[in-house]
């Protein structure tokens, strides 16, 4: 039992909290300390690359973790290695137990840092009690500048509201602030520039997202796609220096600006020459384990907890998915079944 804020939780029993302390790592040597847990799968936009228009069929709450077995996850692997958590969605903010989670999580034992990431719509609102919670870092997603640009790719109106956002955060005491911008040809290549400039006043992160091919409409066949290579060679000749820093394991190209302020990352999500230095562990939002972005196979992490499963037994569903992790993305691609039609199922 836990108290979390004023309300006291009753986790479901996994048996005595026990685990082998030993790393989380896989066949090729990699070590796994960074969990995101996906929270919902329903969002208040619908990108373009992320999900139909019209949506999905999202599934019920029962078939989704409940506060309980989310807590029992992060404590579980808390004493696996884990020190990093993110929540993601679907949108987190349209969860009520948002700030539960994050504190839970922030007084978890063996937890370094607790971050979100967003579409910011509602995070002007909520971002006082998020920090009073712990929250170490929030990423927001946005792909244009522009309102027209804005409701053309998220199908819906609210740019002033991210702004908004963006502008609330960088004003907390919140210690990482990154904004997440999907990179497409013919699209928003022409503001690469205006977001650079956007870490000329403020320590903040702007990381330009390669497309990723999960969506049911398949749009990043469709010419749009920027390569991470290409977007680091565009800004390379609009600026007078790019100075060579250290970022996150994802950021494999990170750069200040001359002398910026904050930081311009560039992620090679679909190329995947970061997979070498992966450390992640992803549940999605109804529970199951995936080994990577890209896989497949996914393990039931929730019915092993509603059948009674102990923590023992969990630990060794994770390790050994872990252990059969492929050495990169590409060998990932297309084994097992195809079960998520769009990014919002598997987790941001």
């Amino acid at each position: 039992m836990r108290m979390i804020g004023n309300n006291t939780y009753t986790a479901p029993s996994l048996g005595v909290l026990k685990t082998s302390a030993l790393p989380i790592k896989d066949q090729h040597g990699r070590t796994f300390n960074y969990l995101r847990i996906a929270l919902n799968e329903q969002c208040n936009l619908r990108c373009m690359y992320c999900m139909p228009e019209e949506g999905i069929d999202f599934r019920s709450e029962d078939k989704i973790l409940s506060t309980e077995e989310i807590f029992n996850l992060i404590e579980l692997t808390s004493q696996m290695g884990v020190s990093k958590i993110r929540f993601t969605g679907g949108e987190p903010l349209l969860r009520k137990d948002l700030t539960e989670l994050v504190h839970f999580a922030y007084q978890c034992n063996g937890i370094e840092s607790v971050h979100l990431t967003t579409n910011g719509l509602l995070l002007s609102k909520q971002i006082d009690a998020l920090e009073k919670s712990g929250l170490s870092g929030i990423n927001i997603s946005l792909d244009t500048l522009k309102p027209e640009k804005f409701k053309k790719i998220t199908r819906r109106n609210g740019l002033d509201l991210v702004l908004n956002s963006l502008q609330t955060a960088i004003d907390s005491s919140i210690q990482s602030i990154k904004l997440n911008v999907v990179a497409m040809r013919d699209f928003n290549d022409d503001e690469i520039m205006d977001f650079v400039e956007l870490t000329k006043e403020n320590d903040i992160t702007v990381r330009f997202i390669e497309l990723m091919p999960f969506d049911s409409h398949q749009i990043w066949k469709t010419g749009k796609f920027y390569g991470a290579d290409h977007i680091v060679a565009d800004i390379k000749t609009q600026v007078d220096e790019l100075n060579p820093i250290d970022g996150s394991r994802t950021e494999h190209h990170i750069f200040r600006v001359n002398d910026y302020k904050g930081k311009v990352a560039v992620i090679p999500a679909y190329s995947r020459s970061l997979c070498g230095e992966c450390n992640r562990l992803r549940i999605t939002s109804d529970g199951k384990l995936l080994n990577c972005l890209y896989s497949q196979n996914e393990i039931n992490l929730r019915d092993a907890m509603r059948n009674g499963k102990t923590d023992i037994e969990i630990e060794d569903m994770i390790r050994t998915t872990i252990k059969k992790k492929y050495i990169d993305g590409w060998k990932a691609q297309n084994q097992g079944n195809d079960n998520r039609e769009s990014m919002t199922q598997i987790g941001g």
